[in-house]
């Protein structure tokens, strides 16, 4: 069967990565389209990365001014990957002076949320009530303590807690700050701001349902 080839020089910009993604997802495994370009897509093989890792190849046929690159179906689901080392991730320059989420995941097409969050020594996310979905989250570094409507939930390495949907909660950071997972059903994005310092003058960071 003939290769078919997709030439989107003159396809509106925002029209042009919808309908790649739409031909690739048509191919059987061991199928291939040759993309025409008038340049190298680099930002659309990044989003190939993300979205498919493992699962395609891609092959230059020809390097400008005309652009052709051969992408092939390798797989027919993306590939399971290793994403980082949280122990690298908490122990970089410079992690303990960060603030909020510190990494998560990047996939389009997931059907999960996963952040990891660090809030610096004795900041705190204030008593509000959770997203209407359950939070896992698993503590990395430091300490801390979780305090829901009746009792205080010491927080070290390793625990591992439930935060069953719309329960109250505060989240303080001991001395060494606080850094932990979070993974749950995707939602909008984490908003992240500063609010004014509170309880003797203590750095106070508002992470706004931050999977707390």
């Amino acid at each position: 069967m003939e290769t078919q080839r997709l030439d989107v020089r003159g396809m509106r910009k925002p029209a042009k990565h919808p309908h790649i993604f739409q031909l690739f997802d048509s191919l059987a495994v061991g199928e291939s389209f040759v993309l025409i370009n008038d340049h190298d897509p680099q930002h659309l093989r990044d989003e190939f990365e993300t979205d498919h890792f493992g699962e395609y190849d891609w092959q230059y046929l020809r390097r400008g001014p005309e652009w052709q690159i051969q992408i092939t179906r390798r797989a027919s689901t993306p590939m399971p990957q290793l994403l980082c080392d949280t122990h690298e991730l908490t122990s970089e320059p410079g992690a303990a002076d960060a603030s909020g989420a510190v990494w998560k995941l990047q996939m389009s097409r997931r059907h999960l949320d996963s952040n990891i969050v660090h809030l610096p020594s004795r900041s705190r996310i204030d008593p509000h009530t959770g997203p209407d979905l359950d939070v896992l989250v698993h503590v990395l570094h430091g300490n801390g303590q979780l305090i829901s409507e009746v009792e205080t939930l010491e927080l070290r390495p390793g625990a591992l807690l439930w935060l069953p949907r719309l329960s109250r909660r505060e989240i303080v950071a001991g001395e060494p700050g606080l850094t932990y997972l979070t993974v749950h059903p995707r939602r909008p994005g984490l908003t992240i701001q500063t609010v004014p310092a509170r309880r003797e003058r203590e750095p106070s960071t508002m992470l706004d349902q931050a999977g707390s």
